[in-house]
């Protein structure tokens, strides 16, 4: 692997951890929170589906980086 596929593995490794406490923070919140309305449960849920396709996505690109 070159540097710079290092240097982006990297990157990617430390969003894709940035990105997954961002998630638990929420779940935390949410947990300590007064009930949400739907809307607002609507909203976290959706946020987190979001997150889990940017990892998903980031996953496949570091895969697809490692083969060529």
């Amino acid at each position: 692997m070159s540097n710079s596929q290092y240097n982006e593995q990297n990157e990617q490794d430390e969003l894709q951890k940035y990105l997954e406490e961002k998630a638990k923070q929420e779940q935390e919140k949410e947990q300590e929170a007064e009930p949400l309305s739907a809307y607002d449960a609507c909203v976290l849920k959706e946020s987190a589906r979001i997150h889990e396709l940017i990892a998903e996505a980031q996953t496949e690109g570091k895969e697809r980086l490692d083969n060529e």
